[in-house]
Order: structure tokens, then C-alpha cells, then sequence
């Protein structure tokens, strides 16, 4: 059962509106001159046609030529609404959109960061499509930072936070939390069942000592990571650990390797999903190492319900942990 008390707002939010709203005030400038600088980089290539990004061929998913081009022009009009007008929930909602899109333009860069770390994996890196990707996420930050600040010029909502409504604050997690870290976990273990229904002897990645270190982190995101985010040894260490039992766990400690493990997979998976939906409903899906194509509708929605159900989790560890908002009380 979740508990919740209202809050008042904070007599002096009013004042500071215009004082907040300059915390945001770059991100809509910033969104822009990435459009214009990255895009015209795009019309480069869409013209003259792009480098050879290595072994993949390519440096986004879905969004090559000029597609890429369209992309980066529709960052540049959002950027624009948001600098120069008053709210407008559909300008919002197309920066919301306009950010994921480029995230899920870019779900490559997960293989390149986890080729940086572990170079023992044997995982083909390019630095051109590597700067690309990078490049590319930068975009969807300082989109999403953009819209973020634009957000707060809701009517009634705070210019500090860009929260309305009166102040709730929940005494512990919703259920549906529960429901998610657990989701998560069985998202994983799917993954590795069916992984090892079909055996290990043509996994791509190399043997050895950066193989280990892969699978414990596997492992460790996918099942100690998703229910430290719900369970109470998650939030304070449990009486059994010898010196540090009860000893408060910084949510940042867990919040922010559970937000970028789910970004990665539900951006990486996500276009995953979505290319492959593609490939089966017009024929075009080809075999690949060996695998029938059941093995990939399973994996791929397994990682997927893995990444949205951390996610999920964490968001509603962070709305429960957050402090309120200074200005308004919320």
C-alpha cells in the first residue's frame, strides 16, 4: 500500500521563475548549433557519400543519408520553438520524440564503449563511426536538456522543476516497481536460457580473462542490479555485512548504473526489435551465425523487457528518493 501526504508549495516559487529558468537557458541554443554543425557533416556525406565505418558498414541505425539529415533538421526546429515560444504541449512532445530517435539512432555506441572497456572481447571498433555515435548522442542530450527546460513554462508547473500539480510524496515503492525489477531479472535469465538451449561453442565473443569480466557484469546488471534497486539491502546494507551493516546506500550508487544499463539496452534492443520485426514481415531476414530466427525473437524482446523494466524500476526508485524541489516544495 503506498502512503502519500500532501504538500504545499513554496511561498516564494512564484519570484523565482525567471531566475530558474535561465538553468536551462543554453541547453535549446546548444541543440541547435549541434543541428546545424552535425547536420551539415550529414549533408556531407548524404552528398558525397559517407566513410567506410569499418567492419558494420555504417555509423547510425536507420537514420543513414539523408534520413540522418532530416533528423538533425528536425532537432534544429525544435530547438528553435523552444528558445523563441510559449509553451505548447505538441513543441514538447516532438522534443521528447525528436531526442529518443536520436538515441535510437546511435545504439551502436553500446558495442563501441563495451569494446573500449573490454578490447579482449575482439569487438570491431571504428573511431570515425565511433565520433559519429558519440556525436549523435550529444545531440539527443542537449535536446532532451532542452525540452527539459521548456517543460517548465507548463501552466502551474514550477520553473525550477517543471512539476505540477499538488506535492505527493510516496512512503515506499509501488507495486508496479516490483513488477518491473523482477520483469528485468527474468528478461535476463531468458536471455541466457535460451543462449544455452542453443549452446556457447559459437559465441562471438573471444575467450578469456575480459570475457569473465563481461560475464560477471552480465550477470550482476541483470540480477543483483534490477532488485537492489526495490529490495531494502539495496537502500541500507544488510545487519549480516561486518562493519558496514546498516549503512545507507547512495541511490546515486544504484540509480546511476541502472538508468545507463536500461538506456543502453531498451536504445540498443529497442532498434534491434524493430529492425527485426522489419526484416520478418517483408522476408528480407537473413541467417546469421548459425541461429534460427526464433532464437532472435527471443533474445532481442528479452533484453528489451530487461532494459524497460530497470528502467522502470529506477525511475520510480528516483521519484521516491528525490528531494523536493527548493522553489516549489514538489
Amino acid at each position: 500500500m503506498v502512503g502519500a501526504a500532501p504538500g504545499s508549495a513554496h511561498p516564494h516559487s512564484g519570484g523565482t521563475r525567471p531566475a530558474a529558468r535561465t538553468r536551462w537557458a543554453w541547453a535549446p541554443w546548444a541543440a541547435l548549433c549541434w543541428a546545424l554543425g552535425y547536420g551539415a557533416l550529414r549533408i556531407r556525406w548524404a552528398v558525397l557519400g559517407p566513410p567506410g565505418f569499418g567492419v558494420i558498414g555504417t555509423d547510425l541505425i536507420g537514420f543513414t543519408g539523408w534520413g540522418g539529415v532530416a533528423l538533425c533538421g528536425a532537432a534544429a526546429a525544435v530547438a528553435l520553438a523552444q528558445a523563441a515560444g510559449r509553451w505548447h504541449r505538441a513543441v514538447e512532445v516532438a522534443g521528447w520524440l525528436v531526442a529518443a530517435l536520436l538515441v535510437m539512432a546511435c545504439p551502436l555506441l553500446l558495442i563501441d564503449v563495451v569494446g573500449l572497456l573490454l578490447p579482449g572481447l575482439g569487438l570491431p571498433l571504428d573511431p570515425g563511426a565511433f565520433a559519429s555515435r558519440g556525436a549523435c548522442l550529444a545531440g539527443a542530450v542537449a535536446v532532451a536538456a532542452g525540452t527539459r527546460g521548456y517543460r517548465s513554462r507548463r501552466p502551474g508547473g514550477c520553473a525550477r522543476c517543471g512539476r505540477t500539480g499538488a506535492a505527493v510524496r510516496g512512503e515506499r515503492l509501488p507495486a508496479w516497481a516490483w513488477w518491473a525489477a523482477y520483469a528485468a531479472v527474468a528478461g535476463c535469465a531468458a536471455r541466457v536460457a535460451v543462449q544455452w538451449a542453443v549452446g556457447f561453442a559459437d559465441a562471438p565473443l573471444r575467450a578469456g580473462a575480459a570475457l569473465a569480466v563481461f560475464d560477471a557484469g552480465f550477470a550482476l546488471a541483470g540480477s543483483v542490479l534490477p532488485l537492489a534497486v526495490v529490495h531494502s539491502w539495496g537502500w541500507a546494507l544488510p545487519s549480516w555485512l561486518p562493519l558496514l551493516a546498516g549503512r545507507r546506500v547512495p541511490h546515486r550508487l544504484v540509480l546511476v548504473p541502472a538508468f545507463a544499463v536500461a538506456g543502453a539496452l531498451t536504445a540498443y534492443f529497442g532498434a534491434g526489435t524493430v529492425q527485426l520485426a522489419v526484416e520478418t514481415a517483408t522476408g528480407t531476414w537473413t541467417e546469421s551465425e548459425g541461429l534460427p530466427l526464433a532464437f532472435y525473437w527471443i533474445t532481442m524482446p528479452a533484453y528489451l523487457v530487461w532494459g524497460l523494466g530497470l528502467g522502470a524500476a529506477a525511475l520510480a526508485r528516483h521519484r521516491l528518493s528525490r528531494p523536493p524541489c527548493p522553489a516549489c516544495g514538489r
